[in-house]
């Protein structure tokens, strides 16, 4: 594509770009705090978010860039099988209702910061804290580079992106620039962008499922080319209706990742940035009109095969920009390309803060500096929010892009690994923490195992080509597939539930639980905030 055909887009895409940077600068004045040098302000806000902003923040940070282009992009490829991204948000809210609202209690009586500070005061095991840590970082690194490529699946179609440095140049312009207003006002510049941003793709979507389809020819014309499609290609997991083969796997991989969701150390720093129990509780209400906006969004991917569209090269993640820019006036896709790529930054910024907030609470205080004050631990969470920018940014310009979707997609399964610490967690102390270390280390090593020798011969891959695990590798008479990262969790929980009914026939020392029962039911103004205690050593 040639940039010269794509002046108005582009001027319009920075321009607004530009406006929501500069947005994020002044956020650091924005419901100003006495000191931003301390977590609790710089990574969580204040602790003290409302509901509307709540609702932007935490809907910003989990319907991402990444998104709009890869939930279209499945459905252009595989049809019906990509919707699976509609139930999961769908019952992601109620699964998660009450496990929050405790989680934000506790949270806010021993202020904590992490979820692998709540595994250290309920198990009292700095070991299986680290473990639930590093699980939380290495699964969001992938998924901040994912940001970037819905940035740069934009910056395709307006021909400003391709190889070379100076080809790359816009893209690490642009996260210099998230980098710079991320380390001066923490936690509050994706909460103020948010607003923007969701503007921008409510009006966007809105005004494609009138505007693209009237000029199409109408729904049904859409429906039947996305058919006919699928009826010509002898792919088995095709077409516009699932079938016997991969109902298992959609079933799965739903309710996988709706349980998984709320596990990213992302997702839960915007739950435990508001600032009361009945803050969560609407927004666990009010969330899923967000789901009614993915299932419209997804709806593009067939919008894409009946306008003809062809992605840019081999890239499918290009087919929503182009279907943009095939079918928009110049102004409005350019209005477009701007909601998909600030659509970037809000996410991007909250994953780094809450990987920044996890070395800092739970391997630098722990291991290297357990007397650090408030404001070195802003200053190390600050510092390491760039470093994990830049190693996202290095993912995209040196590695290939689906390298990234497969360690985002591997992601998926391990964070599911840590549901028996957290979410169980905050239930019941039943479990043993040696027995929930052993389920970590069965389960996670279980999921890289199946995801090893699941193969794509689609993108070329004779190993992690997917989540869909062949039940016919288990010596079953069957072309059903089934979503890995489920048979990783259950093969966790019957290991952590041995490895615990063991450990206490042995009488194996336990950790000492630092919770009480009604410390998770505290709520707003609760005198029994005090701070993180962590002398234990076991």
């Amino acid at each position: 594509m040639n940039p010269g055909e794509h002046v108005t887009e582009i001027v319009i895409f920075t321009v607004l770009f530009l406006v929501v940077s500069g947005m994020g600068f002044v956020a650091a004045r924005w419901r100003r705090p006495q000191d931003l040098a301390s977590l609790n302000e710089w990574g969580l806000g204040g602790r003290n978010f409302g509901s509307w902003i709540t609702w932007f923040l935490v809907g910003g940070d989990l319907y991402t860039a990444y998104t709009f282009v890869a939930v279209p992009a499945l459905l252009f490829g595989a049809g019906a099988t990509g919707f699976f991204a509609v139930p999961y948000t769908v019952i992601v809210y109620p699964l998660v209702f009450l496990i929050l609202i405790r989680l934000w209690s506790v949270s806010h009586v021993h202020s904590l910061v992490t979820p692998a500070d709540f595994v250290r005061v309920r198990f009292g095991s700095p070991t299986l804290a680290l473990l639930v840590a590093i699980t939380g970082i290495v699964a969001t690194m992938p998924y901040i580079a994912l940001q970037l490529i819905g940035i740069e699946a934009v910056l395709k179609t307006m021909g400003i992106a391709g190889s070379g440095f100076l080809s790359d140049l816009p893209l690490i312009i642009a996260f210099v620039i998230l980098a710079a207003y991320t380390y001066q006002s923490g936690l509050r510049a994706p909460a103020l962008i948010a607003f923007v941003k969701d503007i921008l793709i409510y009006l966007v979507i809105l005004v494609a499922i009138i505007y693209i389809p009237a000029r199409l020819g109408g729904w049904e014309v859409i429906f039947g080319r996305a058919q006919e499609k699928f009826a010509a290609t002898p792919a088995q997991g095709d077409g516009i209706l699932l079938n016997a083969n991969n109902q298992l796997q959609y079933f799965t991989l739903a309710l996988g990742s709706a349980l998984a969701l709320f596990l990213y150390p992302h997702s839960i720093t915007g739950v435990l940035a508001s600032k009361n129990r009945n803050v969560i509780k609407r927004n666990m209400s009010a969330l899923p009109a967000y789901s009614l906006l993915l299932g419209l969004i997804a709806l593009l991917g067939y919008m894409a095969i009946a306008a003809g569209v062809k992605p840019i090269g081999t890239d499918n993640n290009t087919v929503v920009p182009v279907l943009f820019d095939q079918m928009f006036p110049d102004w409005f896709a350019g209005i477009a390309f701007a909601a998909v790529g600030i659509g970037a930054l809000v996410p991007a910024a909250i994953m780094s803060i809450a990987a920044a907030n996890l070395f800092t609470r739970n391997i630098y205080r722990e291991y290297i500096n357990p007397q650090a004050t408030d404001a070195q631990e802003a200053g190390v969470s600050k510092l390491t929010s760039l470093v994990v920018k830049v190693g996202a940014v290095l993912f995209i310009l040196l590695i290939d892009p689906q390298f990234s979707i497969d360690l985002q997609l591997i992601g998926g399964v391990i964070i599911l690994q840590t549901l028996p610490s957290v979410a169980i967690g905050l239930f019941t102390r039943w479990f043993h923490k040696a027995g929930l270390i052993a389920g970590w280390v069965a389960g996670m090593g279980g999921g890289l195992i199946l995801l090893y020798n699941i193969s794509n011969p689609a993108i070329k891959h004779a190993h992690f080509g997917g989540s869909a695990f062949p039940l016919a590798k288990l010596g079953l008479d069957t072309k059903m597939t089934i979503y890995a990262g489920f048979l990783a969790l259950l093969l966790n929980l019957i290991v952590a539930v041995a490895g615990t009914l063991i450990a206490r026939a042995a009488k194996v020392p336990d950790g000492p639980d630092g919770t009480r029962p009604d410390h998770f039911t505290a709520d707003e103004g609760d005198p029994r905030v005090k701070d993180l205690d962590l002398s234990s050593s076991t």
